[in-house]
């Protein structure tokens, strides 16, 4: 045994001190160290540069040189998937990044791009170290500069357990999913730039916690109640993954029948077109074993997207929330879903959209907010994805959103609608006080001659046997037969290539 190795790994599992450590758990956090352990398969995880130190010599740093310099890099399996993986060390300077700091993470991140594999980051850090002035800056950019290439090309994936401030936030904002734990924060200014510039009075959580990014921003994806319900997330979440861009999701031989029909869908839909219903419960029936893990569940709640199976293959699912707004796109739910589709296409992940949307949300906050250039991220995503596409009208469709959310006139391979499916420009009742404004208007009751008209022109006008004419819809189904239906679709065009025009890259309207 070499006597000088062993004493300086024992003095790196130290990391910024045993007291340090236990303040650290005292906190409900675990170490960097056992964060690794929680997340790798047992035995696993391969530890790269762990006798890395700092060459600052400034501010009485050059006393405070410690093994590993706040950052575990390395590679190992999770459910025996390759995985590189990088965890800030809170109790080494706060976990604060300087230049040898970032070369450690820059290195994982080459190795990862090299190999095809995920990355994943956890985030614990008091942001920038500030002695070590522009070459911290240097080092953030070199990160965020690899945040960049590595997008579309292998899965990236934060997972914030700590705080993570200033310019720290932007790597996490680049992956493709962030994990918060209730008790983490992101924000690019702290609670005290806030008051001193704008006078306003708010603390950590309120700024950037947990519960803001997940419900008002739409910075995080998910939230977990501590570190080890997070971790649980993440490995779900890498299930659906193939580890890079050239290959695809593992498959996952099911249990439940692909033939299965849930007659209860047949009675889902409510007798009224104006009350809403749980589409969550229609996707529950449809997909392997009832189970669907929710993206961005607590943001732009009027749409839902999120990850599932369909005969044992991974797909996308994005489905309007009839119970919020009454499924309306809006921006957020725009933005919301326009980035989820942009991920499974990068990834090679089939798309199956569930429509049930009266339109775009009307007003002027909207209209001044961008609704236009929201909408059109919406669109373009959908029309720009090469991957199998496929569409159910579970009951409306009107207007432009019919267009944008996966029609076959963007490029959807199979479109299929329910019977009380509603295809229309716009509702029967709006369409009918513009075509019949006048016999309304001259009616002795122009309530029921409003009424009856509509209730025509949905027979005559707005029905999905009018689309199935023009192929426009590929079949009416009941809706008990929309599991079967998808999985025989899915594997008919699993293999779908599509050959784009050469270019360097579209111009989606940011």
């Amino acid at each position: 045994m070499n006597f000088e190795l062993d004493k300086k790994r024992k003095d790196h599992l130290l990391g910024g001190g045993k007291e340090k450590q236990e303040q650290q758990r005292n906190k409900g956090k675990l170490t960097a160290f056992e964060r690794i352990d929680a997340i790798f398969d047992s035995g696993t995880f391969v530890e790269l540069d762990p006798f890395v130190v700092h060459e600052c010599n400034e501010f009485g740093l050059e006393n405070k040189k410690i093994l590993g310099d706040g950052v575990l890099a390395g590679y190992g399996m999770i459910d025996g998937r390759l995985v590189y993986s990088f965890s800030h060390d809170f109790t080494v300077l706060g976990g604060s990044l300087g230049l040898a700091f970032s070369s450690k993470v820059c290195k994982i991140m080459d190795l990862a791009m090299k190999q095809g594999t995920p990355i994943i980051g956890i985030n614990d850090s008091g942001g920038a170290r500030i002695q070590e002035g522009v070459r911290s800056l240097a080092g953030y950019a070199d990160i965020f500069h690899r945040n960049v290439h590595a997008s579309g090309v292998i899965p990236q994936i934060s997972v914030i357990v700590g705080p993570c401030a200033g310019g720290a936030v932007y790597s996490p904002a680049i992956t493709d999913f962030i994990i918060m734990t209730k008790s983490a924060y992101m924000f690019v200014t702290g609670p005290e730039v806030v008051k001193e510039v704008t006078e306003e009075k708010v603390n950590f959580n309120d700024l950037g916690g947990a519960s803001v990014h997940n419900e008002k921003s739409g910075v995080a994806h998910f939230v977990g109640e501590d570190e080890h319900d997070c971790f649980m997330i993440l490995r779900k979440l890498l299930s659906f993954f193939p580890s890079n861009n050239l290959e695809n999701p593992p498959r996952i031989e099911m249990e439940d029948d692909p033939n299965r029909q849930d007659q209860e869908l047949n009675s889902v839909l409510p007798s009224s077109p104006h009350k809403p219903y749980d589409m969550h419960e229609v996707i529950s029936k449809i997909v392997d074993n009832h189970d669907f893990l929710e993206v961005h569940k607590y943001w732009a709640k009027n749409i839902t997207v999120g990850f599932a199976r369909l005969g044992g293959n991974a797909v996308g699912i994005v489905a309007n929330n009839p119970q919020v707004l009454a499924g309306v796109l809006d921006i957020d739910s725009c933005d919301k879903a326009a980035r989820f589709v942009r991920f499974c296409d990068c990834f090679n992940i089939p798309l199956v959209a569930l429509v049930d949307v009266p339109g775009f949300l009307p007003g002027t906050s909207q209209e001044w907010g961008g609704i236009i250039r929201h909408g059109a991220k919406l669109l373009y995503a959908f029309s720009e994805a090469t991957v199998p596409k496929l569409t159910v009208i579970t009951r409306k469709a009107y207007g432009g959103a019919y267009c944008v959310l996966n029609s076959k006139h963007i490029g959807a391979d199979y479109n299929f609608a329910w019977p009380g499916g509603e295809i229309a420009v716009m509702g029967p009742e709006s369409a009918c006080n513009i075509i019949f404004k006048k016999e309304i208007s001259e009616s002795q009751d122009p309530d029921k001659k409003r009424n009856d008209l509509a209730e025509d022109y949905r027979i005559r006008f707005s029905n999905p046997y009018i689309a199935a004419s023009h192929g426009y819809i590929d079949d009416v189904i009941e809706p008990r037969e929309t599991r079967p239906r998808l999985i025989s679709s899915l594997k008919s065009i699993y293999k779908k290539r599509v050959q784009r025009p050469l270019r360097k890259h579209g111009n989606i309207p940011v």
